[in-house]
């Protein structure tokens, strides 16, 4: 071998090694112990949480498919996650925000963990689990969704003393009964809500229900 091939051999396994280093990086430290730890998950296809703006401190990524067994991976991973942040900052609290499905894994996460975990609360947004009253519950609360199985099928409010915000508006996803029906979802009404984490207070409970707030 060459001098010069065995330098391009060299050249090639030390870039090989390096993006390999590269590659397997270990993701960031725990966020900020300073201010609100705000945490959001997307809804159905949103892998990576990225429908949200403002001061998102933590993305929850998981498979986000439209199953029980996606809804539970994205439980377990905001539960290791949101855990993680409190051993790193005990004193800090936590604004957990979910839409949509993502709603759906906020909402199970507070009803399995209220008991252990305080400092807290929770924003759900068109939250598929909403218990009805005003008008329907939310689709996971029809009896068609029984196919779902658990965590997902049912609805209730389930929230313990985390103060928790639901907010529906004209959408099918949350309210089975909403006048815009399957044709309003087809035109956008499942979307239109604030997407901006800074618009949810850090102590909101009750729900907002077509534009009017409603205490539980």
């Amino acid at each position: 071998m060459t001098r010069m091939k065995r330098t391009l051999v060299a050249a090639a396994a030390f870039l090989a090694t390096t993006m390999g280093l590269i590659t397997a990086a270990p993701q960031a430290n725990a966020a900020s112990c300073a201010g609100t730890y705000t945490i959001v998950v997307g809804g159905f296809n949103d892998r990576d949480s990225m429908i949200f703006t403002g001061n998102v401190s933590q993305r929850v990524g998981y498979s986000a498919a439209l199953n029980s067994a996606s809804v539970r991976e994205g439980v377990n991973e905001l539960n290791r996650l949101i855990r993680d942040q409190r051993n790193a900052c005990p004193g800090q609290h936590a604004k957990v925000i979910g839409y949509s499905e993502g709603a759906a894994v906020a909402h199970i996460w507070g009803s399995e963990n209220w008991a252990t975990f305080d400092n807290v609360n929770a924003a759900l947004i068109s939250d598929p689990k909403r218990k009805g009253g005003p008008r329907a519950d939310g689709l996971a609360g029809q009896p068609y969704a029984a196919v779902m199985g658990a965590p997902l099928y049912g609805s209730d409010r389930n929230f313990g003393d985390i103060p928790t915000v639901s907010i529906c508006t004209n959408d099918v996803i949350c309210d089975s009964a909403a006048p815009s029906g399957w044709i309003g979802y087809a035109t956008g009404a499942h979307g239109n809500y604030a997407f901006n984490v800074d618009v949810y207070s850090d102590d909101g409970n009750g729900q907002w229900f077509d534009g009017v707030f409603m205490p539980w």
